[in-house]
């Protein structure tokens, strides 16, 4: 299955090492963890959020590369955390970091969850249905994926990439 991540430019598409800058699903030094979104709008979204990016004039300083990621088998195991702690802010961050935390104490290697950055629905793609046209709502879904991966292989989509013009407005933003 096909999964979607945006870097810098200057680095790989997954982090290597535990070195790794804290973020939802893992505090410092409990890297590498990776996430992934169904959608590219989810993988800019999640940028946008994060750099909190509002201004549709602002996308054309970006330049990151957007990764086509195949995962032969993503997690089954979803995200049992209620779904105002999975789209929270910064200070559900501990929350979910310690379910994190759990799960891999356990041995899962990752696990599924609603993604935070795009708004409900938002996840819809698009169609060409008499010129282009959206596609049904959907929400769109993260990947968390622990440990290393070397057995992942991607595939750069675009490496001057920068975000659609429509995006901000979609984006659940803190």
């Amino acid at each position: 299955m096909i999964f979607f991540r945006h870097a810098d430019p200057r680095y790989p598409f997954l982090w290597e090492t535990p070195d790794q800058p804290p973020a939802r699903w893992h505090d410092v030094g409990e890297g590498p963890v990776h996430y992934l979104s169904d959608t590219p709008d989810g993988a800019w979204a999640e940028f946008l959020r994060h750099e909190e990016i509002t201004d549709p004039e602002d996308l054309a300083g970006i330049e990151r590369t957007m990764w086509a990621v195949d995962i032969p088998a993503p997690p089954e195991r979803r995200s049992g955390l209620p779904l105002a702690v999975v789209t929270g802010g910064p200070g559900t961050y501990a929350r979910c970091r310690r379910y994190a935390r759990r799960l891999r104490a356990e041995g899962e290697s990752g696990f599924s969850v609603e993604g935070a950055a795009l708004q409900r629905g938002e996840a819809r793609g698009w169609r060409v249905s008499r010129g282009l046209a959206p596609g049904e709502d959907r929400n769109g879904r993260v990947v968390v994926l622990f440990g290393p991966r070397p057995d992942l292989t991607g595939w750069p989509a675009a490496t001057s990439g920068r975000p659609p013009a429509y995006l901000p407005e979609r984006v659940h933003h803190y």
